[in-house]
């Protein structure tokens, strides 16, 4: 398989299509297949209308609009919040993912850790994968560069030199890159949130010590592919025909200044074969932190065949 070329011709293979999730086809059996209205449903208790919060998330990261303002939380800027008086900081976040499969009774986790700049869209993660079904296996952990329409990756499976990059044109995949990468683009997460169709305030709770608003609800992922920046519509345009079902359900968790600190996404496939849930969880801190990425120089990306394991 050409990496560069790559197009699944169905959304649960888009899923095994790459190293990261052959690991998943690996061990949770998915290398055969996979399986309202505009008007929110929003809570006085939430304050601010909760659609409008919700589809303010992506914009208040980036730094392009602010968030409530009215409220103060405590804490360190570049930790869990701002302390009276400072001045709120966005723009770039660290940033930890899990990505959960299930399928034929299988679970199988990837998680990630890095940090993500919003303002350029893009991010630097390092991607651990679970062990072979026999546990005997171990696997190097891949190293991810995400950046508008590509996703770079070192490490990356049988065939391709250590010192090379694979790359892949997000815009190809049949999902867009939500979930191949085993990691869900931290923007591509937020801006799936403009396409929320019903959203309902749940409660005011804690998450790792900082006041959070809890929002569950439903996105379109065509919607949302309407609503982005020109930046993510190509990959969003992308998961919208490749999805068979374009509604996702979320839970979104905004702190006080209107930052997403957490957001879980509950996408299906159910093409040929059983049913296969992937559960996508990010979760942001350390807002402003500096973040530097290289993209790698076109001698440095690998072009040949990977081999399947």
């Amino acid at each position: 398989m050409v990496v560069q070329q790559h197009r699944s011709g169905g959304g649960a293979r888009a899923v095994c299509a790459l190293a990261v999730v052959g690991v998943m086809a690996a061990t949770a059996g998915c290398g055969g297949g996979g399986g309202g209205g505009d008007r929110a449903m929003a809570d006085e208790r939430g304050g601010a209308d909760s659609l409008d919060a919700v589809h303010r998330a992506a914009a208040v990261l980036a730094g392009t609009v602010t968030g409530t303002g009215t409220a103060t939380v405590t804490g360190s800027a570049h930790g869990a919040g701002a302390g009276a008086g400072d001045r709120v900081v966005a723009g770039s976040a660290e940033v930890r993912t899990s990505m959960e499969t299930a399928a034929g009774g299988t679970r199988v986790t990837i998680r990630g850790r890095g940090t993500y700049d919003f303002r350029h869209r893009t991010g630097r993660l390092t991607v651990v994968l679970p062990k072979d079904a026999t546990g005997e296996d171990e696997h190097r952990p891949i190293i991810e560069l995400l950046a508008p329409g590509a996703l770079y990756m070192m490490n990356r499976g049988a065939g391709v030199p250590a010192d090379k990059w694979v790359r892949v044109d997000t815009t190809t995949l049949e999902d867009g890159n939500l979930v191949t990468g085993g990691v869900t683009d931290p923007m591509a997460a937020a801006e799936l949130l403009l396409g929320a169709r019903q959203v309902t305030y749940v409660e005011r709770t804690e998450l790792a010590g900082v006041t959070v608003r809890h929002y569950r609800g439903v996105s379109d992922i065509g919607r949302a592919a309407r609503e982005v920046s020109p930046e993510s519509r190509g990959a969003l345009a992308a998961a919208a025909k490749g999805f068979r079902t374009h509604t996702v359900p979320f839970d979104a968790y905004l702190d006080e200044q209107g930052r997403l600190r957490k957001v879980r996404l509950r996408f299906s496939f159910a093409n040929e074969g059983p049913a296969v849930e992937v559960v996508s969880t990010t979760l942001l801190y350390g807002f402003g932190v500096p973040v530097t990425v290289r993209l790698p120089d076109d001698s440095d990306i690998y072009t040949g065949k990977i081999q399947q394991r």
